[in-house]
């Protein structure tokens, strides 16, 4: 078959196999998508907050600048795209589905890990203020003046809508910063190790190249300062756990950037070498005994049988020696 051949694997010939053999991952990766959804249910914890601490917490409730539908499409479908383009050129199912498998392992191993912090902080948000008190507020009048601090421990008694503090307990870390570092940190490396950048040849314009992601994904951290939904420590610890587990995650499946065989995942040289050994024990099983014409001495000719086979050569040296 066409598709079957050295250093060609597609998803017709080898689909099946490489789905096969990595479905314990996928059934794993299903069950990280069912932890994130069950740490989104729950109720986060509720931080203090008393009264001298809303003078901090009194910025504008903003809209996002970056929708939340828009982070999986940046940290998700827009590499998974790339990664699609270098498969229709190459025609390598082992680097299209590693690097889904991949950058999907590091978008939901950094969620869970996010959400889980966030729901044990339970930090309030820099517009915390505006969620506990959407009338700008924080005394009613209920026939008469009613405070809405605890008398004794001066905490704060919101009276906003429910959904709507919940979120306001989920500043620490970022999800929008360490999605995007997850997904666009993983094409990072992934772009490094295509485009060869450490090929020690000087050219600083495939830097440039792998930057381009890491700068979106910066730029998508600098936008949730800039809407008040989180502070700057926020960002900076969301950021890093993203491209942390996103390093991780491409090593698991691909060499570093700089490694001989960087262009391709781990799998795909392994695979090339098993076949390569198969190939040459196969040589070596089959040797053909032919017949040369060697001169014994000079004015006699002669005929002899002799196997040419390189291996049998070289057991014969050893005993020699």
């Amino acid at each position: 078959m066409a598709d079957i051949q050295l250093g060609c694997y597609t998803i017709k010939s080898h689909g099946t196999k490489v789905a096969r053999i990595h479905m314990y991952d996928w059934i794993i990766l299903l069950l990280l998508a069912v932890i994130d959804g069950l740490l989104n249910i729950i109720e986060p914890f509720h931080r203090f907050v008393g009264r001298d601490m809303m003078t901090d917490l009194r910025y504008p409730l903003k809209g996002n600048t970056v929708p939340f539908w828009a982070v999986p499409l940046i940290g998700i479908v827009l590499p998974c795209v790339i990664f699609g383009g270098i498969y229709f050129k190459k025609k390598n199912f082992y680097d299209l589905h590693h690097g889904i498998l991949g950058i999907l392992y590091s978008v939901l191993i950094t969620a869970v890990i996010t959400d889980a912090i966030k729901d044990g902080v339970g930090r309030p948000r820099p517009d915390f203020f505006w969620r506990c008190f959407p009338d700008g507020k924080d005394v009613r009048f209920l026939g008469e003046k009613t405070k809405v601090y605890d008398n004794v421990t001066t905490g704060v008694i919101c009276h906003g809508e429910k959904s709507v503090i919940k979120e306001g307990h989920k500043s620490f870390p970022s999800g929008h910063s360490s999605w995007s570092f997850a997904g666009l940190g993983f094409l990072a490396w992934y772009l490094a190790g295509k485009i060869t950048v450490f090929d020690r040849r000087g050219h600083v314009a495939k830097l440039c190249i792998v930057f381009l992601p890491l700068l979106t994904a910066a730029l998508v951290a600098v936008s949730r300062v800039d809407d008040y939904w989180h502070h700057w420590q926020d960002v900076f610890a969301g950021s890093l756990i993203g491209l942390t587990v996103a390093s991780f995650c491409y090593l698991q499946f691909f060499p570093y950037p700089y490694d001989a065989d960087a262009f391709w995942p781990h799998a795909y040289t392994h695979q090339l070498a098993e076949m390569r050994n198969n190939s040459t024990a196969n040589s070596y099983s089959v040797r053909p005994t032919e017949i040369e014409t060697v001169n014994i001495a000079e004015g006699h000719g002669g005929i002899t049988l002799r196997d040419s086979s390189p291996a049998l050569d070289n057991m014969e040296s050893g005993r020699r020696l």
